[in-house]
């Protein structure tokens, strides 16, 4: 099968569900409207709550929600074969993650900019509330541990990648005083900073021999050095930094992908993997852990903590919530679909794959399957003239790019959940933003130190994939709870909530029969994966029971 036909025949049905499905939502269940107030008007700080135009805001939501996971997670599932992991991605993505992102998106501008676990309590109640928001900082603990541990190892197996990647937040801090203090056109500007690290790249390799010693940082070294630069960006405004590293990050993303499918179209590669490989030596069933193993690649609960975490807080139109929570899903969806491709028609031979991807141990391997991309993506890019070495050094630094945007936002909706818990308890010293992001990045970086004999956040990534799944179940109910309210239709958001939850939890008592039989190994695994089940049940069951209570027609605001 011709790999650059599945590109644009997926391409065409993005296009396609922006135009038509994402419009009807948007007019037909949430009827956006220009002139209905927005939070970052409303409650303008200058910290959290910053109006912001489209293209800024729409590349931080892009490249907040686009980390290593929609990478990693195609790259692993294509071990069931090239056609599972593609109509999945492409249908949970129209069908499900676009509409949980824009829903999460809409939701949390009508409650005043307030996390998704916030507006669950409105919704659903105050213990609900209080339990969401303990699913979610689990899930925020888990991710932060991760990323900041796959990236560390990144950094150790791509030394030339860290040079580019501190320019980046150099430029990122430069350009974001610079926008906020003259308020002028930010586009070229930005473009001149892009140009600098696209140069950066060309001497990353320079400046790693140069200094000798950072080759003998570890990759828990770097965690250290990762989490405590992510406490520093949690707590500044999101204009000084956060915004401004999201939207280089943004004009990387598209530069990345664009090459990419450029190259995919030159090359025109076969698909070297089986089109249905239903039992791979040593995987679980496809069905249901397909739905978990590409997660954010179709649906994430991640992307609702980012849309109501911040970028509710800094959008300045209502209007604008079609373009960045449906397209950007729509995005992250591209860079799944790609993430696939090259892994399966970037491999030379079908010889070349097999050897790859001959048992699920080789295959769930993050950092193989990381290389898998971007090898397979070096080998598109090399189709139009460039290098191929320079190929992978820039694929290696959108990675981790990436990654560290994922990290950033993250430590900062820790922040503002751990702060949302404790003034709803009376905790007041936690409801200082340094106080409160501090207790986050103490608990991700025992995590990550900790677990799996200095393996750090990685032995807990089963964790996340159900963990996330689980999220964006929650996240749909109380999205339909709050439609049937107001009297409008709840089948666009209550059917992918059943199909995901239901996938999920299946999913997650498998791994956890595995991880009880290994109790004294993974024991923490154990009870992790124990307290978030039960927790999300009980919202599930509860909010279940109130959905069939609520009456349907419109409420007071």
């Amino acid at each position: 099968m011709n790999a650059a036909l599945l590109a644009i025949i997926t391409f065409a049905l993005f296009l396609l569900a922006y135009r038509f499905y994402s419009a009807f939502l948007a007019r037909r269940i949430f009827a956006l409207s220009d002139d209905e107030p927005v939070p970052s008007q409303q409650f303008e700080d200058g910290i959290d709550y910053v109006p912001t135009r489209l293209s800024v805001l729409w590349g931080h939501h892009y490249t907040s929600i686009a980390g290593a996971a929609p990478i990693v997670g195609p790259a692993i599932a294509v071990i069931w074969g090239w056609l599972p992991a593609l109509v999945w991605v492409v249908l949970g993505t129209i069908f499900m993650g676009a509409v949980h992102d824009f829903a999460a998106l809409v939701i949390s501008l009508r409650n005043r900019g307030r996390s998704i676990g916030e507006v669950a309590g409105e919704v659903l109640g105050t213990r609900i509330r209080t339990l969401f928001l303990l699913i979610i900082s689990f899930l925020i603990w888990i991710v932060l541990a991760v990323f900041a541990f796959i990236i560390g190892t990144l950094f150790v197996s791509n030394p030339g990648a860290i040079f580019p990647i501190n320019m980046q937040i150099v430029v990122a801090l430069i350009l974001g005083w610079w926008f906020h203090r003259d308020g002028g056109k930010v586009f070229w500007p930005s473009m001149v900073g892009y140009g600098l690290l696209l140069v950066s790249i060309f001497y990353g390799i320079d400046f790693a021999e140069a200094f000798p010693a950072i080759r003998e940082i570890s990759a828990l070294d770097w965690v250290w050095i990762l989490l405590i630069y992510s406490f520093i960006a949690s707590v500044l405004p999101v204009w000084l930094l956060l915004q401004p590293r999201d939207y280089l990050n943004s004009h990387q993303l598209i530069t990345g992908l664009t090459l990419l499918s450029l190259g995919l179209f030159v090359l025109q590669p076969s698909m070297q993997a089986p089109v249905i490989n239903p039992s791979p030596d040593g995987a679980p069933a496809m069905l249901p852990f397909l739905f978990i193993t590409i997660a954010c690649g179709a649906i994430s609960g991640f992307h609702g903590l980012v849309a109501s975490g911040t970028t509710s807080k800094q959008i300045s139109r209502m209007t604008d919530a079609r373009p960045i929570g449906y397209a950007g899903m729509l995005g992250e969806g591209t860079l799944g679909m790609l993430a696939a491709i090259a892994a399966t028609a970037g491999f030379a031979s079908v010889a070349d794959w097999n050897s790859h991807y001959t048992s699920w141990g080789a295959a769930s391997g993050l950092s193989v399957k990381l290389d898998a991309f971007v090898s397979g993506g070096a080998t598109f890019v090399s189709a139009l003239g460039i290098p191929r070495e320079d190929a992978r050094t820039f694929i290696a630094v959108m990675v981790i790019a990436f990654a560290a945007t994922s990290l950033d936002t993250g430590a900062r909706i820790q922040r503002l959940v751990i702060a949302e818990l404790a003034e709803s308890y009376g905790i007041s010293a936690l409801t200082n933003r340094f106080a409160a992001g501090a207790l986050g990045i103490s608990a991700a970086l025992l995590l990550a130190v900790t677990q799996g004999g200095g393996q750090g956040g990685l032995v807990l990534w089963p964790l996340f994939g159900t963990t996330n799944q689980l999220v964006a179940a929650v996240t749909l109910l109380v999205v339909s709870v709050w439609l049937k309210r107001q009297g409008k239709p709840i089948a666009y958001t209550l059917i992918p909530m059943l199909f995901v939850g239901l996938a999920t939890v299946v999913a997650m008592t498998h791994e956890l029969m595995g991880y009880f039989s290994r109790f004294s190994d993974q024991w923490l695994l154990a009870l992790i994966g124990g307290s978030i089940l039960i927790l999300s049940v009980w919202v599930m069951l509860e909010g279940l029971r109130i959905l069939l209570k609520t009456r349907s027609g419109p409420t007071t605001p």
